[in-house]
């Protein structure tokens, strides 16, 4: 079999990069994948290459883009602050006041913040549900409104999963009278020239990539308690990996892990906050909308993720030993999505750093591969003058 070719462009000062993508390509751990770092608005490494395919019949193009689960809810996430950056949406409002009938069944105290750093009470649906039912989202989200929370709303963190979109896209469609999606491309994506949807044209099927699910066998090996909150979570959350390949649910809104792309497009949207809400000289957010997006709201042990978490409003806060390649420090937020892809925002050095890939490992949030790109990358910025 062929070499994987890597293309693309790479500033020399992160040759290294290119070097390691390289050895994983060689190595059979990527079968596709798009790397991409943009600092100060430039993109100093943008590299794709291998395989769309698990045959590896179709190479992975400039253009090819791919289910990148998780990482969509930074997306989903920012778009509800561009509401609260017009005064739209309060993080510290009750989710009721924007949405009646949410505030029903022990949901009444509910804030929007609670939403945001996955401390609502509502981190899956109650009960099994299946993913025809999550995709249909109107009677989906009736379901969410009308159930009691599993927890103290706000007490502690558990991930939501599926939930994330359904919640923010209703608060969205109630205060705009737009979907999601809609939102999403008309105020983030198309301004920005971003390759991302959430839920994928058919026209658009041909260049994307097939997500290549880890081999069950690892999966298999995890146990869990059916009534633990990982147990009652993978029952209501209708989360599979092969999922961003079936056509049903490509044609169907999720806010949660339903948006196709590379990291091309995504470091693009994730530079809204490494450059402080101002790119190509439009503002999508003020700085001071940022700052508060990325003030803590809660950390602890996460029953769904299995990983100690810091969670802001829509990202996490590198907290150190699950995510030992995101560096501490202020200015710094993340998040992956389960299988691999991650996408690091750092305004300090006003990098953002995105990795996009078919290929899954059994990870809950970004994988080991994601770790070492980003490893490399932060030890090639500090360590070089870039040419930009």
């Amino acid at each position: 079999m062929a070499m994987a070719e890597i293309h693309g462009f790479c500033d020399p000062a992160f040759e290294s990069v290119r070097g390691l993508l390289q050895q994983q390509f060689a190595q059979g751990d990527e079968v596709g994948a798009s790397l991409c770092v943009n600092i100060e608005g430039k993109n100093v490494v943008d590299l794709w290459g291998g395989h769309a395919d698990a045959d590896k019949s179709k190479p992975w193009e400039k253009d090819t883009i791919t289910g990148v689960f998780s990482s969509t809810k930074v997306v989903s996430g920012l778009a509800a602050h561009i509401l609260v950056d017009r005064g739209l949406l309060d993080v510290n409002e009750k989710v009721a006041t924007y949405w009646p009938e949410f505030g029903s069944n022990g949901k009444e105290n509910v804030k929007v913040s609670h939403i945001l750093s996955h401390s609502s009470g509502v981190p899956a649906w109650e009960g099994v549900i299946t993913p025809e039912e999550m995709q249909d989202v109107e009677t989906s989200t009736k379901r969410l409104a009308a159930q009691a929370p599993w927890y103290t709303p706000g007490s502690q963190n558990v991930y939501q999963t599926s939930t994330y979109g359904h919640l923010i896209g209703e608060l969205v469609r109630r205060i705009t009278g737009k979907s999601l999606t809609q939102f999403i491309t008309d105020e983030i994506a198309n301004p920005l020239g971003a390759d991302f949807h959430l839920g994928i044209p058919e026209e658009d099927w041909s260049r994307t990539a097939d997500m290549i699910p880890f081999p069950p066998e690892a999966a298999a090996a995890f146990q869990f308690d059916p009534d633990s909150f990982l147990g009652r979570a993978a029952a209501g959350s209708a989360l599979l990996p092969h999922l961003p390949n079936d056509p049903n649910f490509r044609k169907s809104e999720n806010g949660s892990f339903g948006g196709f792309s590379n990291a091309r497009a995504l470091a693009r949207i994730g530079s809204i906050v490494s450059l402080d809400g101002i790119v190509d000289g439009k503002q999508y957010l003020s700085p001071h909308t940022l700052d508060e997006m990325m003030k803590e709201q809660i950390q602890g042990n996460d029953p769904v993720l299995f990983v100690y978490m810091r969670f802001a409003l829509g990202l996490g806060l590198p907290p150190g030993k699950d995510f030992p390649s995101v560096p501490e420090g202020d200015g710094i937020c993340f998040w992956g999505g389960w299988g691999g892809s991650m996408l690091v925002m750092d305004r300090r050095r006003r990098m953002t750093i995105a990795y996009m890939m078919n290929q899954m490992e059994f990870r809950t949030i970004g994988g080991a591969r994601a770790q070492e790109y980003i490893q490399d990358i932060y030890k090639s910025f500090d360590a070089r003058k870039l040419h930009i």
